[in-house]
């Protein structure tokens, strides 16, 4: 795969996963009391927490999965579970991601601090991104394929942060329901996306204990 290739690759996988139509729905239930201004000041600092989490967690993960004694392929296949079960919540139009529950979001509109709970963690970097995160940089051969993701993760992020900043325009202008819409298409690529991480972790597992 060529690097534009590799580029778009990773960009759209980030992309789906965090999922910013979807965590936006959430974003505006939390922040729907606040002012304009304030909004902007929680959409700014989850954003950029969330990225620094993935980042970490980007330069960490090889570190982690060496402590812990797991295997990429190992990874891949439970990652590919967690992603599954999150398409298929997606599909459902489900919004409230990543197991947070109606209580904890109830508690969560009175607190200060949304933007690091659930805002930042779990919505825009949970288990799921996490996993992603570490799988694409552990599969990168070469360090311009991590640069890329790199870029794919600026590029997500940002991305998000625009949804995010203009959050009760897109609601204005696509509704609801438009946007439960393109939740349900995001589940579908992310299911797809699932299914080929799974079946990439099942064969290097089947070819760790039968070497060709």
């Amino acid at each position: 795969m060529d690097s534009v290739g590799y580029f778009i690759y990773s960009f759209i996988t980030l992309l789906v996963i965090v999922s910013p139509i979807t965590a936006v729905i959430t974003f505006i239930t939390l922040t729907n009391s606040l002012t304009l201004d304030e909004k902007n000041v929680i959409a700014k600092k989850s954003v950029a927490l969330a990225f620094v989490i993935a980042v970490i967690f980007m330069f960490t993960g090889n570190i982690i999965l060496d402590v812990l004694g797991i295997s990429l392929d190992s990874l891949k296949v439970a990652g590919g579970l967690l992603l599954i079960m999150i398409a298929f919540e997606m599909m459902q139009a489900k919004t409230s991601r990543e197991s947070i529950t109606d209580k904890e979001m109830d508690e969560s509109s009175k607190r200060e601090d949304i933007w690091i709970f659930p805002i930042a963690m779990p919505i825009l970097t949970g288990p799921a991104t996490i996993t992603t995160v570490i799988v694409l940089t552990e599969t990168a051969g070469l360090v311009q394929q991590k640069t890329l993701i790199m870029l794919a993760l600026v590029l997500t992020y940002s991305i998000t942060l625009v949804t995010f900043l203009f959050s009760r325009r897109i609601h204005k202008k696509m509704g609801y329901n438009g946007m439960l819409v393109l939740t349900r298409l995001f589940g579908l690529f992310l299911g797809a996306i699932s299914v080929s991480m799974i079946a990439s972790g099942i064969w290097g597992l089947y070819l760790s204990l039968n070497p060709l």
